[in-house]
């Protein structure tokens, strides 16, 4: 049983990993990721900072979590705030080299992809809530019974697919990531023998009752 403090440091451990994970994505050099892609096609089409659309899209993927009956909470919420933030700062202490040959980048990408599956490790099973596409992911994973890699894939894959028709920048390193993520998550997860389905999310009342009572409330 996890006590409140635990969840919550484990919780924050992820989000910098997968802030960490993208970076390392990003430095790889082959191309936007599946998700950037899908942001900067809406924002060429409506006028909209790329930024604005990605709050925008977390939104409206969280609205069809909630209608699809998983929960959102607090790490949903620090999801879309602390993984922009701690990005920032990782690409400002410049800790990180840019790839500038394929072989190199090539690791570089799925070394990236491994620290985002293993930063989903952490803040799913922390409990707060999963992040807006992490729950979509479960989400699909739940309503279909089709493996969690899987769900990932079409995941990531759609939102390819979706901002390439919108014109959207699209790269050897988008393809990568978009279904290289599926395999990553798959392999950790089963590593750590993890099922994100049993993990159970609180909500943000119960989070905000747990640190009325002094966050002593075991899980």
């Amino acid at each position: 049983m996890k006590g409140f403090r635990r969840r919550l440091g484990e919780l924050l451990f992820g989000l910098f990993l997968f802030a960490l994970g993208i970076v390392v994505t990003m430095k790889a050099n082959l191309g936007f990721g599946p998700w950037e892609v899908f942001h900067q096609g809406v924002s060429l089409k409506i006028g909209l900072s790329i930024g604005n659309v990605s709050i925008l899209t977390g939104l409206l993927i969280c609205v069809l979590v909630v209608l699809a009956g998983e929960k959102l909470g607090l790490g949903t919420l620090l999801n879309m705030v602390l993984i922009g933030l701690f990005m920032d700062r990782i690409l400002a202490l410049g800790v990180i080299p840019r790839m500038e040959s394929f072989l190199p980048g090539l690791f570089m990408m799925f070394a990236g992809l491994f620290i985002i599956s293993f930063a989903s490790y952490f803040y799913i099973g922390s409990g707060f809530g999963a992040g807006p596409r992490d729950s979509l992911m479960v989400a699909l994973e739940r309503k279909t019974g089709m493996a969690v890699g899987l769900c990932r894939g079409i995941v990531e894959g759609s939102a390819v697919l979706a901002g390439w028709f919108l014109g959207g920048p699209v790269g050897l390193g988008t393809v990568l990531a978009a279904f290289g993520i599926g395999f990553c998550i798959q392999v950790v997860f089963r590593l750590l023998r993890f099922d994100a389905k049993a993990v159970r999310h609180e909500t943000l009342d119960v989070t905000f009752r747990n640190l009325a009572s002094g966050g002593n409330r075991q899980y």
